[in-house]
């Protein structure tokens, strides 16, 4: 709901009732647990893969030139 600034500004200097409070309180709960499940999805999206690369100059390592499609020219 919008209230209008003067009643905002009563409410905060009057403070909030103890219900007021609890269901603020339950709406910041519920607001962060979304955003730890977001950022737990988000985490695992974006892992970063772990990588092992092989030595430089191995003896394994192929350089086979790159091949193109026909129809990508």
């Amino acid at each position: 709901m919008v209230y209008p600034l003067s009643y905002q500004l009563y409410e905060y200097e009057r403070g909030l009732t103890a219900a007021e409070q609890r269901a603020a309180d339950v709406r910041a709960g519920q607001t962060a647990a979304a955003l730890r499940d977001l950022r737990a999805c988000l985490g695992r999206g974006f892992r970063l893969r772990h990588r092992v690369r092989p030595a430089r100059g191995a003896p394994d390592t192929v350089t086979a030139p790159v091949r193109f499609l026909s129809s990508a020219r």
